[in-house]
């Protein structure tokens, strides 16, 4: 092995890439050349070296965020205050964020606002939102971002414009490009009949498709009819997008996630296979766990449709993990087995008579529950974990990966950059969220 204490990384690191691009890319044939004047490392040597140290390399780390659930975002976000506070707690960094500890983040539906919550770039350069701020905002806002709550086609029409009136009190004037790190969010574009993905990365590519956050975030959580779609277009307005919600085209974002990191060959030059990732998957509940209504609306249909998806999903990932499953793979899910009392309250949370109090007790109590693994074609099993003890530990994970990359000569992740705006956002700290 290379003593790092001879090199500086910085210089290394050079060295090292002007070697591996003179000999894989030019077909650069000298043996015998070595990193420097000073040192008479031969390039064969040091080849062998990478290759056989991959592990120092990294994993790349994915947030994955559902859509529609019975508890309307609040245990996704309840899950989120918890894994920030875990990580400020075993960093020992009270000011620690999610943002900070992953490379990707997807959400779909509230999942997607939850993500444009906690990886926008503040004035400060930090993310707007803390994940208990974002907990908060979801909790005081559940039925204004709540779509099945729109009743009537009047409702359905302003809905809308109401929504990207709050989002810009929060977001301003930022745009993809104003993320953090890479994000992904869908929406269904009624114009074209087909999903449409709200990409960092592809904004960061052309203009045509950099679009504003606050409309990011109603698009991907748009009422799912005609009446209640969302008009929007790009930066350089070229684009034009019919936008519904993200959840009728991807409830469950983690496999585009995966996807995308794997074939981002620009940023995540090292990630070959699942091997190579730490991921996160954050459902929301289950709607009518009990399984004793007999009278379903569409709105309804259309969340039990888009939970069997993110199921569905949520198994195949599980199984294409294989080996990797139980240390590179957390599933946050409501198991279904919660009490009546609390169940009634899942049942009757788009009443106004519901506190949100009422609301953080059930997902609290979700969070409580042990843990469920899926695999495909073998079902499910309950393990002795919690969920709450499985995030503790994927924390642990994220923070270990962390503080590996403090002393890395290898960039696991090379994310395209921009310069900060001046004016990024507008950020109220009003308890009216």
């Amino acid at each position: 092995m290379i003593d790092s204490s001879s090199f500086d990384f910085d210089k290394l690191t050079n060295d090292i890439f002007s070697i591996l691009e003179n000999k894989f890319l030019f077909g650069y044939q000298d043996s015998k050349l070595s990193l420097s004047k000073n040192s008479e490392i031969p390039v064969e040597d040091l080849v062998e070296t990478l290759k056989s140290n991959k592990n120092d390399i990294g994993k790349v780390r994915i947030l994955s965020i559902d859509g529609v659930g019975a508890t309307d975002g609040i245990l996704a976000a309840k899950s989120l205050s918890r894994l920030e506070a875990s990580l400020r707690q075993k960093s020992g960094n009270p000011d620690a964020r999610v943002a900070d500890f992953f490379d990707v983040a997807a959400g779909s539906g509230i999942g997607g606002i939850l993500t444009a919550l906690l990886f926008t770039r503040g004035k400060d350069g930090r993310p707007i939102f803390k994940a208990d701020e974002a907990l908060q905002f979801v909790v005081n806002n559940r039925r204004r971002l709540n779509s099945s709550s729109s009743t009537g086609m009047f409702s359905k029409i302003f809905r809308p414009a109401k929504m990207e009136k709050i989002f810009r009190r929060i977001f301003g004037e930022c745009t993809l490009k104003d993320t953090l790190k890479p994000v992904l969010i869908p929406c269904y574009d009624l114009s074209t009949r087909a999903p449409f993905l709200f990409s960092r990365a592809d904004a960061l590519e052309t203009d045509g498709y950099d679009f504003k956050m606050r409309e990011v975030c109603v698009a991907t959580s748009a009422d799912l009819t005609a009446a209640g779609a969302f008009e929007m277009k790009s930066v350089d307005k070229r684009t034009r997008i019919l936008a519904v919600d993200g959840g009728l085209a991807t409830n469950n974002p983690t496999a585009a996630a995966i996807t995308h990191v794997l074939n981002n060959k620009q940023e995540f030059p090292y990630c070959d296979g699942v091997e190579d990732l730490l991921v996160v998957s954050l459902g929301n509940g289950e709607s009518d766990p009990s399984g004793r209504n007999p009278t379903i609306s569409s709105a309804g249909f259309l969340k039990i449709a888009g939970e069997g998806a993110s199921d569905t999903v949520d198994q195949a990932v599980s199984m294409a993990f294989g080996e990797f499953r139980s240390d590179n793979y957390v599933r946050i899910q409501a198991n279904g087995l919660i009490s009546s009392q609390k169940t009634l309250v899942l049942k009757n949370s788009n009443s106004s008579s519901i506190e949100g109090k009422k609301l953080l007790e059930v997902a609290e109590e979700m969070l409580k529950q042990k843990n469920v693994e899926s695999v495909l074609f073998r079902g499910k099993k309950i393990i002795e974990k919690t969920n709450l003890e499985k995030l503790d530990l994927f924390a642990g994970e994220l923070i270990k990966e962390h503080e590996r990359r403090k002393s890395s000569i290898f960039a696991t992740v090379m994310l395209k950059q921009v310069s900060p705006r001046s004016s990024s956002a507008t950020v109220s700290t009003e308890s009216s969220w």
